[in-house]
């Protein structure tokens, strides 16, 4: 079992990236192989909307994103984590979101698979913190990787959605969210069987 970790916050020891770290630990937990990827690390740059890949389902541009795409193709399991930012996922993540369009046009455009078979269905879960008090500012965000984690054949597991932690390691004091993301990295791994459309939905006050 190989779980993927996709930090995208720009900063570093955001509160974010502290919790999928939890949640990479919960997974590793229960033996499966854990991977942790900082996305500021890689240099990727946004969709040029070029159109090339509607005809080849492959994305033109050299950069990063091709080691990042072999890695998400790899995985088994994938936790996504972001800010929000202004009730969306940060700038990072959505560079990332939009250069999969490659997946989406090879899945739904030339009607070809992206991966080969598996015996273990893919499964992913969200990690999203934002300073608004209110759960409105995850609402973009929940659809927005509905659509995403469609076109990179995984199954929507989970999300562990944070509010009112905007300090730079506030979460750290928050022992229900740390060991709610324990939990859930263990929880996603150890599910059988392909998502049934229905996620498993944390949402707590920072």
């Amino acid at each position: 079992m190989r779980v993927l970790g996709i930090s995208t916050s720009p900063r570093e020891n955001s509160n974010s990236d502290m919790l999928l770290r939890q949640v990479l630990s919960g997974a590793s937990s229960t033996g499966a192989e854990a991977e942790y990827l900082r996305l500021c690390k890689f240099n990727i740059s946004p969709c040029l909307a070029c159109g090339a890949c509607y005809a080849t389902g492959e994305c033109p541009v050299q950069d990063d994103f091709a080691v990042v795409l072999a890695k998400i193709l790899a995985a088994d399991r994938i936790v996504f984590a972001t800010p929000v930012f202004f009730m969306s996922v940060c700038a990072q993540a959505k560079i990332l979101i939009d250069r999969c369009q490659c997946l989406w046009a090879a899945k739904y455009i030339l009607k070809r698979p992206i991966i080969g078979p598996r015996e273990i269905s893919r499964l992913a879960m969200v990690i999203a913190v934002g300073g608004k008090k209110g759960g409105k500012a995850f609402d973009c965000i929940r659809l927005m990787m509905k659509y995403y984690l469609d076109a990179i054949d995984m199954g929507y597991f989970a999300n562990l959605f944070i509010s009112n932690a905007d300090e730079a390691g506030k979460i750290a004091d928050n022992a229900e969210a740390m060991q709610e993301a324990v939990q859930l990295g263990k929880e996603l791994v150890l599910a059988a069987g392909p998502a049934t459309g229905k996620t498993i939905d944390v949402e707590l006050i920072g």
